[in-house]
């Protein structure tokens, strides 16, 4: 195998829109900022949910169809809508039917619905014109990584961006599936005794039944630290082609505090000095970067450029526009409490079952408000941060910390671990308005993830409208005028 070479444009984005929640970042958000002349970036967690699900909902207007349509491997398409279809839509208070969480560490079968997924969503971002299209993973989903990864390539996808951990086999995994060749990323298997690292693996040619080869997207690993940077880039098989300095105030999953942890009166971790990037030292390593968690204004922007940024990734004021998947009426309650002055944003140190400290926006009616939290029936039925962990007899099985606690302790977990872990699966599914339905009856309620920027929005919105589009948040950030001219040339190069 060899290593591939990545031309970047001559003229980097200086906007990356943020990979948010679970279709926050959808197709309609990214396909318009990437029309835009930005680097518009889909969600790639849940992808093969989200995508069963619209099905159910009667797929409106025929945009996932018309995706499938298009999937260049069609022997794996017509067992999902065959089986999760419905053209009439999903009937009112009926569960959706779930897809099988897997069993063991993944096998083509269940790694093409992964990929499936992830093609639809970035197809319909890129259709129809030449912008740029990203997707965002987290390192910490390691089962979907390799699936996920092929089919956002099958739609020829521009960028790929990851946090939430250290991707260091990403590199040579996308070389490989770019060249056609079987990639393998190790898996974190809690009390593993092997003597190997378990590992999982996709076989390209298994999944076409020939041998394809595709181009390979840059990518843009998201990084805390000069130690992360230094090891990714110069200590990986394959080849990087720039950073996202994430801070601590981006929303989502933010890199634990370094050393002893440290928290502030309303319990959130304390981030210090070793926590920051010297960016001065990051720009010796010769590779672009952007600053993200904070950067989400014209100074902001500028502040970027002047300390050696190609720009900034942008994701709160994103995220509460017309063509984001958030719910509309969370996004006006929000919007609303804002400009009121009256939304807070907690970083939870215990919400996420990863570990990973998680940004929550406390808004009412949410699983953010205790008594919520408390109601809700503990559910594992999605998976998607479950952990592997060895058994006793040496097989690998699986457990969450928001499981039903008596079948995470069944499984050798910990109780502490238990303590305030909320089930981030259904509930970022519920924000983009696909909550299931329950044995009870009862819908699952959302939690809404938002940067620390939200507290300081109502000067945005105060200036534009509680109803605003992706291209008013480009254009506050560069300028009307050259937004606008960005976008006339893109249109040209199109047609």
């Amino acid at each position: 195998m060899q290593t591939a070479t990545i031309a970047l444009p001559k003229s980097l984005p200086q906007i990356i829109q943020g990979g948010m929640g679970v279709s926050v970042s959808n197709w309609r958000l990214a396909r318009a900022v990437s029309q835009l002349g930005q680097l518009g970036v889909v969600s790639g967690t849940c992808m093969d949910t989200v995508m069963v699900r619209r099905l159910q909902d009667g797929d409106p207007g025929g945009l996932v169809r018309r995706a499938l349509a298009a999937f260049p491997l069609q022997q794996w398409v017509k067992p999902i809508l065959d089986k999760y279809f419905q053209p009439e839509g999903r009937p009112k208070g009926q569960p959706y039917k779930r897809l099988p969480m897997p069993t063991h560490l993944g096998d083509t079968a269940s790694q093409m619905l992964f990929a499936v997924g992830s093609f639809v969503e970035v197809f319909l971002a890129k259709e129809g014109h030449g912008g740029l299209v990203g997707i965002n993973l987290l390192t910490k989903l390691q089962i979907p990584t390799l699936g996920s990864l092929y089919g956002a390539m099958l739609a020829k996808v521009d960028y790929v961006l990851m946090g939430a951990g250290i991707p260091r086999e990403i590199p040579e995994a996308l070389d490989r599936l770019a060249a056609g060749e079987t990639a393998s990323l190790k898996v974190d298997v809690s009390g593993w005794t092997g003597a190997e690292a378990a590992r999982i693996l996709f076989n390209p040619l298994e999944a076409a039944g020939a041998h394809l080869t595709l181009p390979r997207p840059a990518f843009l690993p998201i990084i805390a630290s000069n130690s992360l940077a230094t090891l990714l880039a110069r200590k990986v098989t394959g080849t990087i082609q720039g950073f996202v300095v994430e801070g601590p105030t981006a929303g989502g999953h933010n890199a634990p505090p370094r050393g002893a942890p440290v928290f502030d009166g309303r319990g959130q971790p304390v981030y210090g000095e070793r926590d920051v990037v010297d960016l001065h030292a990051l720009a010796q390593l010769g590779l672009p970067f952007w600053l993200a968690g904070g950067t989400g204004s014209p100074e902001g922007l500028q502040q970027a450029l002047e300390q050696g940024a190609a720009g900034i990734q942008v994701g709160t004021l994103f995220a509460y526009s017309r063509e984001s998947g958030f719910l509309n009426e969370l996004k006006r309650d929000i919007l609303e409490r804002a400009l009121r002055g009256e939304v807070k944003v907690f970083t939870d140190p215990k919400a996420s079952p990863t570990g990973f400290p998680f940004k929550v926006a406390e808004v009412e009616g949410t699983l953010s408000q205790p008594e919520v939290y408390e109601a809700r029936a503990r559910v594992c039925d999605l998976g998607y941060l479950r952990e592997p962990y060895q058994k006793a007899e040496g097989k690998i099985g699986f457990r969450c910390a928001s499981e039903p606690v008596d079948q995470y302790l069944a499984k050798g977990g910990e109780l502490a671990q238990t303590e305030g872990r909320k089930c981030l699966c259904n509930a970022l599914m519920a924000a983009a308005g696909m909550g299931q339905v329950q044995k009870g009856g009862e819908e699952e309620l959302p939690l809404v993830t938002s940067g620390d920027d939200l507290e300081r929005i109502a000067r945005f919105v105060a200036q534009h409208s509680s109803s605003y589009g992706a291209q008013d948040v480009v254009g506050y950030l560069l300028g009307h005028s050259r937004a606008a001219q960005t976008a006339q040339e893109l249109a040209g190069v199109s047609s």
